[in-house]
């Protein structure tokens, strides 16, 4: 049922190359060329500027881009539905999660999920990026996700579990046992959980004095245990930390709450549904033990 044009637009609009996309999808350089001068030809604009370099999308193509998106997704979602009507034990669950869940929590479900429906193919998209995660879900390029409250847009949630905020210092830290935010130099994460960590200085009334920010928990986690500053990071994420840490509560306690959530429970397929189900079984089970 897929659109044979769409799929050459969108993975030339991915790779920035007809002959990448070609490798990719199993078709000759050529038989891409002509799918997307096809569809060029249909629509009545130029989707791509081509150069010896490879290819990027005219203003038009991008403009198009999210619309051609949403039209596969939605005839994949119909496929699935398809699929269910005729009870076949078949279809892609994709999941969108951030490092510390995709790490920690990720494995364990897919273990249980994958137990129960073997024919599923269940794929793991990484996002780290809160709004671009959203944004997935939103527009159905993943069926579900993990997520970090508050959530922009109007998806169905679930919450999951409330995730600590720790400070970490350099395990022999003489203030590795006081019950307080340090005041010296901060390690500051950049990434969505930026603003969980700001939540947990107002808090404990602490304006950190930011040294070096960085994109990465486990440069954080190495920098810190090298002496460079202390950093505050979710107890998920540190979790069998590779680098030599003390960790310890601040005075006034802060988490996170971690959800999953999908577009629409109505609309989801019976696969997401059940990948749902076996995430909710799944934490109760760990967190009871």
């Amino acid at each position: 049922m897929g659109n044979q044009k769409y799929d050459a637009f969108l993975k030339v609009a991915e790779t920035g190359s007809f002959k990448q996309a070609a490798h990719d999808l199993g078709y000759t350089q050529a038989g891409i060329s002509y799918l997307v001068s096809t569809l060029e030809r249909e629509l009545d604009v130029p989707l791509f500027v081509r150069d010896y370099g490879g290819a990027h999308l005219t203003s038009d193509g991008a403009d198009l881009l999210p619309w051609v998106q949403n039209v596969c997704n939605s005839e994949r979602q119909l496929e699935m539905r398809l699929a269910e009507l005729k009870h076949l034990e078949s279809g892609i669950v994709r999941v969108a999660a951030f490092t510390s869940t995709a790490i920690q929590w990720f494995p364990g479900i897919a273990k249980r999920f994958l137990a129960q429906h073997p024919g599923i193919d269940l794929q793991l998209i990484c996002v780290d990026d809160e709004d671009a995660l959203e944004e997935a879900v939103w527009r159905g390029d993943a069926d579900c996700g993990f997520f970090v409250y508050p959530i922009k847009h109007d998806l169905h949630a679930v919450p999951l579990r409330k995730d600590p905020l720790l400070v970490v210092l350099p395990p022999d830290h003489p203030l590795a046992d006081a019950p307080f935010v340090p005041r010296e130099p901060y390690i500051r994460l950049e990434s969505g959980t930026s603003s969980e960590m700001e939540t947990l200085f107002r808090a404990n009334d602490v304006e950190p004095n930011v040294r070096f920010t960085i994109d990465s928990d486990y440069a954080v986690m190495s920098m810190v245990s090298a002496g460079l500053g202390f950093s505050v990071l979710a107890d998920l994420i540190l979790r069998d930390a590779p680098f030599p840490l003390a960790v310890k509560q601040p005075e006034v306690e802060t988490s996170r709450e971690i959800a999953i959530a999908l577009r629409s429970l109505e609309t989801a397929s019976t696969a997401t549904r059940a990948f749902l189900d076996a995430t909710q079984a799944w934490i109760a089970d760990t967190y009871e033990e």
